[in-house]
């Protein structure tokens, strides 16, 4: 039997092969240090876990879940909506519940998209954006994100035709792989891009409260007129280290809020009770953990930038994700690169053109080991490599 013409085309997803590789070269005994995949090493704060514990006992918590998630989880979204960006939302129609943005994000292109419809995606760019719009039968426009532009999407060299075909465009500040932010004047410029060709804006945050040097990061929210034309995608997942609970949100227009929620009620029962009571508590306790991971990741950065300027690199260190962006040195590619790291130097790094066809010659770093061991990777990286030229 063959899978349908969508699957088909459906590459294998760009962390499952790096994951293959990892159990490969373990399994020949290799000592690996993986900055390849942006996971928290950094453990959920206990209060979360002991408002999940308290939960997982109470027999209410056992029964299906709302598809759209409870009202007082939704609620305690728009309370921090409310505290950290001063936007007010209604919880019961402008927040719907998930499990994870990741399932938000492909989903939203079944309820937007019909056969032949263009969605404007980032290149490069989370794999997810385009991937949903191929498994809804869309077709994606890459926008290209060059150094040039501040990795910005140029929204004057979007063709007009294609606009005009356009129903969604994904956009994702702090960027994934890239670390590039994006300041409101530009969600200005954007939300007036939206309006004049009728297209819904999907802002991919999570990486929002992860910002270095004492700069604070906006909300696609903030900008004037945005709940007209989009919708935001956040999760607990990186802000918390909440990785695999797999809770997070959409927030914003409204009538995106109930389409995404009406697709959800038919394809899936909600997110665990128990757990969102644990993302309450993540929303509503103590915000240290934040400041923490911030003060942590920043010295990592730090550490991974001295690394990488001792081999030659000149690149300015990002103000927010987890994430390095660098160039290959002269003579590879970025999958020939990530090869050469991983077999000489034990070191697993993301070869930039599994985030798009921009993404080549390129590669990505994640801050997700100690500092002990970051130092560690760059020390092998600096013995196979020497100065590199570009």
């Amino acid at each position: 039997m063959n899978v349908n013409h969508a699957m088909q085309n459906l590459p294998p997803y760009l962390f499952a092969r790096i994951e293959q590789k990892t159990a490969e070269a373990r399994e020949k005994g290799i000592d690996i240090i993986n900055l390849g995949i942006g996971d928290p090493d950094r453990p959920t704060p206990k209060h979360i876990i002991d408002r999940m514990a308290t939960a997982i006992y109470d027999g209410a918590n056992h029964q299906y879940p709302s598809s759209v998630g409870l009202l007082e989880f939704r609620a305690a979204v728009a309370d921090w909506y409310n505290r950290r960006f001063q936007i007010q939302l209604d919880p019961k129609t402008e927040v719907v519940t998930l499990l994870g943005s990741k399932e938000g994000i492909a989903h939203i292109s079944f309820t937007y998209l019909d056969k032949g419809d263009i969605s404007l995606v980032p290149d490069p760019g989370y794999p997810v954006y385009g991937i949903g719009a191929l498994l809804a039968g869309g077709q994606s426009y890459m926008m290209p994100l060059k150094a040039e532009n501040g990795f910005l999407p140029v929204l004057e060299d979007i063709p007009s035709d294609i606009a005009r075909q356009a129903k969604l465009m994904f956009l994702n500040y702090p960027n994934n792989p890239t670390g590039a932010i994006a300041g409101l004047d530009f969600f200005v410029k954007v939300v007036e891009f939206a309006r004049q060709y009728d297209i819904l804006v999907c802002h991919d945050a999570p990486y929002s409260e992860m910002a270095f040097d004492g700069i604070v990061l906006p909300s696609f929210l903030q900008a004037p007129g945005a709940k007209d034309v989009a919708i935001e995608f956040h999760s607990l997942s990186k802000t918390y280290n909440m990785t695999g609970w797999r809770i997070g949100w959409a927030a914003g227009n409204r009538d995106a809020i109930e389409a995404l929620g009406r697709f959800k009620s038919n394809v899936d029962s909600g997110v665990f009770q128990a757990i969102q009571y644990a993302g309450i508590e993540a929303l509503k306790g103590p915000q240290d953990t934040i400041k923490e991971n911030c003060k942590i990741y920043q010295e990592r950065r730090d550490v991974a930038m001295a690394g990488l300027r001792k081999m030659g690199w000149d690149i300015k260190a990002p103000q927010a994700t987890f994430y390095l962006w660098a160039p290959v040195p002269r003579g590879y590619n970025s999958a020939s690169f990530a090869e050469l790291i991983l077999e000489k130097a034990g070191v697993i790094i993301t070869p930039g053109n599994g985030y798009g066809e921009h993404g080549e010659g390129y590669f990505r770093i994640a801050l997700t080991v100690s500092r002990e061991r970051m130092q560690e990777a760059f020390a092998r990286m600096y013995k196979v490599l020497g100065k590199v030229e570009f």
